[in-house]
Parts: C-alpha cells; structure tokens; sequence
C-alpha cells in the first residue's frame, strides 16, 4: 500500500511539473498597510506611534495541513505565489483625492475631536453624535462628510485600479479601515466589526 502511495504521489507530481500551472496574485495586505499609513499620515499629519491593530492568532494547522504529500509542498515551494511587493499610489486620481482631504482636514478634525462624527467600520466618517453640532453647522457638517467619503470611495477604488487589480478595492478598503482608527487620535470615536461605537 505505502508503495503505491509513493507511486500515485509521483505520478501526480509528474502531472502536475508538467501541467500548465497558474500563478495567483494574492492581496499583498503588508504592502496595503504601509501606503494606508504614508497616506493617512499625509492627510492627517503624523502621529507619535500609531496603534497597530492587534494580529489575530493564527488558526491551528488541520490534521490535513501536516500531512500534506510532499509533492504538493514541493510544488508550493518550486512555483510561489506571486505576491506584489509594493502598492502603486501615485496615479493623478489617487494624488487628488489625497490632495482634497488633506485640504478638509481642519474642518473635519474639530468635529472628530469634539465627538461629533467618527469612523466606520467601511473606512468612512460618519455623524455619530448629531447634538455634538450647533444647529447652524449641521448642513455643512454634512455636506463635509459626504465630500470625506465621496473621496475616500475614490481613493479605495483608484488604488485598486492603479494596480491593475480592481478586485482589490475591498480589500484596500478594509485595510484603510484598520489602520484609519490605528492611526487615529486618543478620544476619537470608530466602529469595530459590529458596527458598535468606541472611543480610542
């Protein structure tokens, strides 16, 4: 039995050196990080040592997982994922969308300090606290969250598309999400995965 194993591992070995074989590009989610953060820090201004959020723990090898036939792991390691090295950020699209929020930033700033709008959990702003703002101030208030997030959904998308992979869009925008509230200011509020308010 263990000799016809060996015999079928081989064979599809064989099959598969010989076969037609597709390289993957995964989402390269470090490289996402590091340009949300030279972004972010651009808009915003840098922070002192801005949160990372917590890696979550990596799930235990399946029984399946250990036992993998040596072709397959020696397939893995002869044919490795492609995996982009860096994020593409500088089309015009990208720079202006980066340009009018860095312009916004002030305005939007004294509302995120005072409460009164915060971050979502889709890597937008949203009001979160409607009497936080002076009855005058409530349209314009409005109107600047619209125009934060009208460039914000830019941004996600330009990203993606610059790199030649619009089907990234929400990966980037999850990434941004992470390391909007990572980046963000002591007393800010954001939503975590529940959609629930919390003050950093």
């Amino acid at each position: 039995m263990t000799a016809y194993l060996r015999s079928a591992s081989l064979v599809l070995f064989t099959l598969l050196i010989s076969a037609c074989v597709t390289i993957n590009i995964y989402f390269p989610a470090a490289a996402a990080e590091k340009a949300a953060d030279r972004i972010i820090q651009d808009v915003w201004g840098a922070q002192p040592n801005p949160q990372s959020p917590s890696a979550p723990e990596a799930p235990p090898q399946s029984a399946i997982e250990r036992e993998r036939p040596l072709a397959l792991s020696l397939l893995e390691w002869m044919v490795a994922p492609a995996q982009a090295a860096d994020l593409d950020v500088s089309s015009p699209a990208i720079a202006a969308a980066q340009g009018a929020m860095k312009a916004r930033f002030a305005d939007l700033e004294a509302h995120m300090n005072s409460g009164a709008l915060g971050l979502t959990r889709d890597g937008l702003v949203d009001v979160r606290d409607l009497n936080a703002i002076p009855l005058p101030k409530r349209g314009p208030v409005k109107q600047l969250v619209a125009a934060e997030n009208a460039d914000r959904n830019v941004l996600y998308r330009e990203i993606a598309a610059a790199n030649g992979h619009p089907e990234w869009e929400r990966d980037i925008r999850n990434t941004f999400s992470e390391r909007w509230v990572g980046n963000a200011r002591g007393g800010w509020w954001y939503q975590d995965a529940s959609g629930a308010w919390k003050q950093k």
